[in-house]
């Protein structure tokens, strides 16, 4: 017997199809099961898939996700609202494909974090001097609003608004783009979206965090106290279910 869960973004719209969805697998067989399920479908857009993801991070190696779009953007998402009977019937007569999508895992003195997007450090109070490292080499001090390192998955979102290079499915990599850099005579970094291989370590370190905050996926907190964050590429993934073909090529289409 499945166990699902389901997860919905919090308005009238995605509730409603939470509710008729929930009402069908149960009338299915499908067993309701909000602590261990092996399924979580998400009902809204791409946050909701970042808040489910968070929730049930201990999870990961075990559950799969699938998501159902009602908002106004739904890249991970393979079905929309309209064709909510379409997802339950291939729910119950198909088996899935699994594609997995590796998370970032990040590290501070204080803990530790993962994202399925990015990791940002950010600064809108005032300059922000950020020395990146490389397997433990100085590559560059950043001076600016901060830096950004994103996954493939992440290569459509905030990476994408600093002028990032969107990255095809299937390719393991992290890519590192500066926020609002500072490039004059005196001073200047890269200036350009650099992509790593994704067993690097990438450390960024400063004498004075205090005002910036770490952000992960629709997450943030403060860097007061610490002096490094360290970034790798997670052994853990997030595993979707794919229950038909949806090409990535067509879902870049629908962010433009």
């Amino acid at each position: 017997m499945q166990k699902f869960t389901t997860v919905a973004k919090n308005n009238e719209k995605s509730k409603n199809l939470e509710a008729k969805i929930y009402t069908a697998l149960i009338q299915d067989g499908w067993e309701a099961n909000d602590q261990h399920p092996d399924i979580v479908i998400f009902i809204g857009g791409d946050g909701t898939l970042l808040y489910a993801v968070q929730k049930y991070l201990d999870l990961l190696d075990d559950v799969n996700f699938v998501g159902i779009h009602t908002g106004t953007l739904g890249f991970f998402t393979d079905y929309t609202e309209e064709e909510y009977p379409v997802f339950l019937k291939d729910m119950k007569e198909r088996a899935p494909k699994i594609f997995c999508s590796k998370l970032l895992q990040i590290k501070t003195n204080k803990e530790e974090y993962y994202a399925l997007n990015e990791m940002r450090i950010e600064n809108v109070k005032r300059t922000q001097v950020i020395d990146v490292y490389v397997d433990n080499e100085l590559f560059e001090t950043c001076w600016g609003s901060g830096v950004c390192l994103s996954t493939q998955a992440g290569s459509t979102a905030y990476n994408r608004s600093l002028g990032g290079a969107v990255i095809d499915s299937g390719i393991s990599l992290m890519q590192m783009a500066e926020i609002t850099a500072i490039q004059h005579s005196k001073h200047r970094s890269l200036g350009n979206p650099y992509i790593l291989k994704p067993d690097r370590i990438v450390e960024f370190k400063s004498d004075d965090f205090s005002d910036a905050l770490l952000c992960f996926d629709h997450r943030n907190v403060s860097l007061e106290g610490v002096d490094k964050v360290t970034c790798t590429t997670s052994n853990h993934s997030v595993r979707f279910a794919r229950y038909r073909e949806y090409s990535y090529l067509k879902r870049l289409k629908n962010l433009y």
